[in-house]
């Protein structure tokens, strides 16, 4: 294990994956969320993703964001994880809020703590060379406390589907300025971002907790003065969660990527890693994409330490181009 002090690991699992709902059904009809789910019928999407951050912290400073309604879910494939460390939403109030929670839970145990978040739906084909990378990033804070730091992944090809981070200045090795992002362009304008550098836009990141806490504050501050003082009474020993049911009953949705980095490009960094058949699988075309491709060793030997998957998105598209439902 790869022990970074007063870094901690969040995993961003409470989405509800409507994308890719044509294929996130199981046996009697229900969608599960992404997340919950596996490419190729073995470990989830989310077990993955517990053991990227098992790699880079100890299991006591790895926490993970999960949606009350997935209880079914959650509690089935989370029994190793220590309870304080599941972080339960409400509901769904958009990424940012889930950041904002994360956060100030993080800090109220750890003052001084760093943190790394990492969604729970992702595939990633060379994960040594993610991690990597990972181990990289989780460098940065301490020696970059004022700013916010992205992981930006070399491209494999230009994909419409996905967000661009558009790097500027070189600031050190493989590290730059932030000079725009560009969401979802047309194939055209992909192309042309890739020949000029562009890197995919991960959505993981790291920063020292109390900056990202003042970014957050500036964007949003109403609704980090409220969280912030529901987690400040969540440490007295009669704190029932009402507060925090009640508190997330009135928050509008806040997307973290639109209402908080972009616009904020002067404290954002980019760690550019290398191509590591990364995707979000956000889509029934991006999952057979990946499919058409060999497995790689580490895929194809894996055995679970969680609960298996309780849908197998190769199956289901299979099933799905066999009936004439996906294109």
């Amino acid at each position: 294990m790869i022990v970074q002090q007063q870094i901690w690991a969040v995993v961003l699992a409470a989405g509800d994956g409507t994308r890719l709902a044509a294929l996130t059904t199981d046996a009697g009809g229900n969608p599960v969320p992404k997340q919950y789910c596996s490419l190729h019928g073995q470990g989830s999407l989310l077990e993955d993703a517990v053991q990227r951050a098992d790699h880079l912290v100890p299991r006591e400073r790895l926490c993970i964001v999960v949606a009350e309604k997935h209880r079914a879910y959650w509690q089935r494939e989370l029994r190793q994880i220590p309870a304080a460390n599941i972080i339960v939403q409400p509901r769904n109030c958009g990424t940012a809020t889930g950041v904002l929670l994360a956060t100030l839970r993080v800090l109220a145990r750890d003052p001084d703590a760093s943190i790394m978040f990492l969604p729970a739906d992702h595939f990633v084909r060379d994960e040594p060379a993610l991690a990597r990378s990972l181990r990289a990033l989780a460098t940065l804070p301490a020696r970059h406390a004022e700013e916010l730091l992205l992981l930006g992944i070399e491209p494999e090809e230009a994909d419409p589907e996905l967000g661009y981070i558009v790097p500027g200045e070189c600031l050190a090795p493989q590290t730059h300025r932030v000079a725009r992002f560009v969401e979802k362009p047309p194939l055209d304008l992909a192309r042309t971002l890739l020949k000029e550098g562009a890197l995919w836009n991960s959505f993981i990141f790291a920063a020292q907790g109390p900056s990202l806490l003042a970014l957050l504050r500036a964007r949003m501050p109403d609704a980090v003065d409220r969280m912030s003082r529901v987690v400040g009474a969540e440490a007295c020993a009669d704190s029932s969660g009402n507060a925090l049911r009640e508190l997330y009953e009135r928050l509008p949705g806040v997307d973290f990527s639109r209402a908080i980095v972009e616009g904020a490009e002067q404290h954002l960094r980019v760690l550019q890693a290398p191509a590591c058949g990364w995707t979000d699988l956000g889509t029934p075309k991006r999952v057979a994409a990946t499919l058409r491709r060999p497995l790689p060793v580490s895929v194809r030997s894996h055995s679970t330490r969680l609960a298996p998957a309780l849908v197998n998105l190769a199956r289901q598209l299979a099933r799905g181009s066999n009936h004439g439902w996906i294109g």
